[in-house]
């Protein structure tokens, strides 16, 4: 018994994370994390974007012009 509380003590992070991950396989809910993710980082390239346009736009025709 004393080596089970051991394991558990050393490893409760881990397998906790564990369940955690199979609840939000098992009901699909990475999907709702991917989409809200995607939103974000929309929502904060096209924010970067629109606070440095001129920036932005002399990055893209450099990178443009290397090909």
């Amino acid at each position: 018994m004393n080596s089970l509380k051991e394991f558990w003590n050393s490893y409760k992070g881990a397998i906790l994370g564990v369940l955690i991950a199979v609840l939000i396989i098992l009901t699909n809910l990475y999907k709702l994390i991917v989409a809200v993710i995607l939103i974000f980082l929309g929502a904060f390239v096209g924010n970067y974007i629109q606070q440095n346009k001129q920036e932005v736009k002399d990055r893209l025709k450099n990178f443009i012009d290397r090909f």
